[in-house]
């Protein structure tokens, strides 16, 4: 819940995002451990984009404003790059293996 209010103050999408992420979590389990297990650096962005939202959040106590749409371009970057360098490092390590058993 803290994350989405990270992203909007609006009830009805906090409401309604919460209801689908609850729906969609048990379906979502076997995917995203898959996904974590593979993904090395997935873990890290995640925490660096929850440590993101509690700054924001820390941030507009104080009064300072930061656009929804800044926000979600952060948290689309910082997710993508994780999973971007988790596949070049797993191809670069599969490269290496190649190279050495050539």
């Amino acid at each position: 819940i803290p994350a989405v209010f990270g992203v909007t103050e609006n009830p009805l999408v906090v409401f309604s995002s919460n209801i689908f992420a609850i729906m969609g979590l048990r379906s979502l389990y076997t995917i995203l451990s898959k996904a974590a297990s593979d993904l090395e650096y997935l873990e890290p962005a995640v925490a660096v984009v929850l440590g993101f939202i509690g700054s924001k959040m820390i941030a507009e106590y104080f009064g300072y404003d930061i656009r929804t749409d800044v926000s979600l371009f952060v948290v689309a970057t910082l997710l993508s790059g994780g999973i971007g360098l988790s596949i070049l490092s797993k191809n670069n390590e599969e490269e290496m293996e190649e190279a050495n058993g050539a």
